[in-house]
């Protein structure tokens, strides 16, 4: 049995020693807004916030997830910290939306940390995060809006 923070709530929960925490997320907890793509680490879909750091759940253990706290997509809307879904949304950034939650997750980590990235520094936040139906331009430009509409 672990404990897991995930959007603010407690779970406990029993978990082999193996189990990455995108499967715990998904099947576990229902959570799946967070995607299960590659399960290599080399797409992005899959990418939560661990401790204010984007992270590819399918690469993390979910037992070395105890004890951190762990925002996923359905957190963002949760905590009405929907700025850039609402961007996003408004901007057409996306196509099909598969990766939209891996793209969104790792934009909330950058500006998190970073409020006024360079569009350098943005794209260099999304190499994670592969997108087969967009050029990633208006990914981008959605990040740099939220960036300056930001309080």
């Amino acid at each position: 049995m672990i404990s897991l923070n995930v959007n603010g709530i407690v779970y406990s929960i029993a978990v082999n020693p193996y189990d990455s925490l995108n499967r715990v997320l998904r099947e576990n907890l229902g959570l799946t807004g967070t995607k299960r793509g590659c399960d290599t680490g080399a797409c992005g879909s899959c990418t939560v916030i661990v401790d204010k750091k984007a992270v590819y759940s399918c690469m993390y253990p979910a037992v070395k997830a105890q004890g951190k706290a762990i925002l996923t997509i359905e957190g963002l809307s949760e905590h009405g910290d929907n700025l850039l879904q609402r961007i996003f949304e408004k901007n057409f950034a996306f196509q099909c939306a598969y990766c939209a939650p891996g793209m969104i997750m790792s934009a909330k980590a950058l500006l998190d940390a970073e409020p006024h990235p360079s569009e350098i520094r943005i794209r260099e936040a999304l190499s994670g995060n592969i997108c087969r139906c967009t050029g990633y331009r208006r990914i981008v430009e959605s990040i740099l809006e939220a960036a300056n509409e930001q309080k």
